[in-house]
Formats: structure tokens, sequence, C-alpha cells
């Protein structure tokens, strides 16, 4: 029988069976040849059969947990990071080939996380070496480009192409430089150096990166929050993803607009809200605005690179917060961040 492949459920099994056998047999002698004392014997040797049949079952159960419980123990073990953890399986029974599949389905996982993890260093090495191949005529093309402006001071139309010459290299480096940063975030070569900051020092950092083009533009930028807030975290890098949320801010919003940055403390988070009075975004690419080099249809942005706000929820994410978005159309549009820090 395939239910008594276990050769410890099978002992259980015959073991059991021994008892009623037993009581059987000694019921039926004691019938047989005292049968004026027989009911007095059978019940204690009832009460001594279901004696030994509780301390077979005990037995029985109490290696069946000990064997469960070490099985937990290395599945824990597996998905606290050691791949190579496995169930010993050496034995016959159901539960055994149960314990063989977790151990195949571990194996499978793990190389299968090799695999992927071997793709995702490829891919940053390639995009490393084409940044860094790219970074040497880019900064020829500029040097080139600057030459140019000088030389053609007096003639407007070549001015001109230089001018939208400069900002397409401008939109190139962009590009690789966050290209980079993000297959760096995908492969978890970054490092983040972690320390207490003052969230009101930072957002500060974040306004005056972006007053002279808010000036330029006739928008204003807002800060408000608690000047005591503090938030272990890696100050450049946060300071990447704030700014990139507010440029898109920026990118969005016309002339006469407003862009505020809030930042409040509870009991067990802290949130930075940063909010525009501009275009908003369409409900049909709130679920999307997130994803790598998404164009919306309705977006009249023809120079954003769809990577500025991807690369913001890594940063976020890699920090172990949240960020959520909230939109209206032609009403504006907040970005909500959230950072655990219990």
């Amino acid at each position: 029988m395939k239910i008594l492949a276990d050769h410890k459920l099978r002992a259980f099994f015959y073991r059991s069976l021994f008892f009623i056998v037993l009581f059987v047999l000694v019921s039926l002698s004691c019938l047989c040849f005292i049968p004026e004392k027989a009911a007095l014997f059978i019940f204690f040797t009832g009460l001594c059969v279901a004696a030994g049949f509780l301390a077979v079952s005990f037995r029985y159960f109490q290696e069946q947990s000990r064997t469960i419980d070490a099985a937990a123990t290395q599945i824990m073990e597996y998905i606290a990071g050691d791949q190579r953890a496995r169930i010993e399986c050496d034995e016959e029974g159901d539960l055994h080939r149960l314990f063989h599949q977790i151990n195949s389905l571990s194996a499978i996982l793990s190389a299968r996380a090799e695999k992927e993890g071997k793709a995702r260093e490829f891919l940053k090495n390639t995009i490393s070496d084409i940044s860094h191949q790219l970074k040497t005529p880019l900064a020829a093309l500029n040097i080139y480009n600057g030459i140019l402006q000088e030389e053609a001071e007096n003639l407007p139309t070549i001015q001109e192409f230089v001018n939208l010459s400069e900002q397409e290299l401008d939109r190139i480096e962009t590009l690789v430089q966050n290209l980079l940063k993000i297959t760096k975030f995908d492969a978890g070569t970054i490092l983040l150096e972690k320390a207490p900051e003052s969230v009101a020092d930072m957002m500060e950092s974040v306004k005056k990166h972006f007053s002279y083009r808010a000036i330029q533009e006739g928008k204003e930028i807002f800060l408000t929050g608690d000047e005591n807030v503090m938030l272990p975290c890696d100050r450049v890098w946060l300071i990447e993803a704030i700014d990139n949320i507010v440029k898109n801010a920026l990118d969005h919003t016309k002339a006469g607009g407003v862009i505020r940055i809030e930042w409040k403390q509870s009991a067990s988070a802290v949130q930075i809200r940063i909010a525009d009075n501009g275009s908003g975004i369409h409900p049909e690419d709130l679920y999307h605005i997130f994803k790598r080099f998404y164009r919306s249809r309705f977006s009249q942005d023809a120079q954003g690179l769809g990577l500025g706000l991807p690369l913001a929820k890594s940063i976020i994410e890699t920090h172990g917060g949240t960020v959520e978005v909230d939109s209206r159309l032609k009403a504006g549009t907040m970005f909500m961040i959230n950072f655990l820090t219990m």
C-alpha cells in the first residue's frame, strides 16, 4: 500500500494493530475461561491497551512534529537568503515526497534568481560601458557647440540651431545618466549611506536647485513643514528623487503656477508631499507614469524622456518608502511619499 511507504507510519499502524489484536484476544480469553470476571478483566485490559495506544500515538506525532519543525526551519533559512538550505528527504512516504518537491522548487528558484542576477549584472555593465563610451563624444560635441556659439554670435539663424543643438545634447546626457542610475538600482549595486538628515534642509536644497528656472518661467515654489523633522536617508539620492518629481511638476505647470512642497511627521512615518496646480494627469495614464519611457498620448511635453519618475520611485523604494499620486485634469497633481520611521 502506498500509504504505508513511510516506515514511521507503517510502524505506527502495526503497533496500533498489535494493541487491537491483543485486546480482542484477551477479551475472548476472559469470556471463555473466566466469564464471571470477564467484564472486569476486559475493562482493565481496555485501559492498558488505550494507554499503550496513546503512548504509541504520542511518539508518532512527536516525531512528525520534529520532522515538520526541521523542514520549517530550512524553509525559513531559505527565505532569509540561504539558497543552499534544503529539507532532508531521504525516506519514503507522502511527507518526504512533498519535501522533495519543495527542494526541487527551491533549486529551480535559486537557479532562476542566479540567472536573473547575471542578466541584471550584464545589463548594468553593458549600459555602463555604453555610457562611458558616450561621455567622450558628448564632451567633444559640447566643446564644439560652445565654439560655434562664439563664432555665430552675429548670425541669428546659426545661433538658433546651435542653441537647439545644445538642448538636444543636454537631453542625451540626462538620458545616459538616468539609464546608468536605474540599471544600478536594478542590479542592486547601489549602497545607500543613510544618516539622520533634516527634511527641511533637504527641501531647501531642492528649492534652490530650481529657483532660477522657476523665476525664468514665472512660477513659484513654496516650502511648508516642521524644521525639526529628521529622516534616516541617503541625502544625495533622496534629493535626486525629490528633484525629479519637482522637475515633473515644473514641466507640467504653466506660467504663474505654484509648486508646494510640504512635509510632516506622525507617530510612525514621515510624509513628503509635492503638489502643483498644473495640467494634471489623464486618468488613463495614472497607472503608467512610473513605467520607463512611458509617453502619454495626452501629454503636451515633448522634451520628457520618461525616466525621471521611474528613477524617483526606485530611489524611494530602496529607502523603504512608498510613493503615490493623485491628480485631476486641469487642477493639478500631488505626489505623496511616505517613509516608516519605526
